[in-house]
């Protein structure tokens, strides 16, 4: 089992998903970007697509995303995004 840390993903509609995950995938302008625990600092703007969160406990959850920023810092990502639509 993988070390979790903390996501939080935040809209303008407000808080569209938020707890702690073992992995976490997001599109940048440059290409995707894989996360895990300790990851070194990261600041990066988010391209439109799919960013996937597997969740503590096996869930994966992919949430449709429209631009933004992503943040990696002391085992905290934090995604904040013109749309966050989670998918079912």
């Amino acid at each position: 089992m993988a070390k979790p840390f903390r996501v939080d993903i935040v809209s303008p509609d407000g808080l569209a998903w938020s707890g702690d995950a073992e992995f976490v995938v997001a599109r940048t302008p440059e290409g995707e970007i894989g996360i895990l625990a300790d990851h070194e600092p990261v600041m990066a703007s988010l391209a439109q697509g799919v960013v996937s969160v597997d969740a503590v406990g096996g869930e994966r959850i992919r949430v449709e995303v429209e631009g933004g920023f992503l943040q990696v810092l002391s085992n905290q990502v934090t995604l904040i995004t013109d749309r966050a639509v989670i998918e079912k």
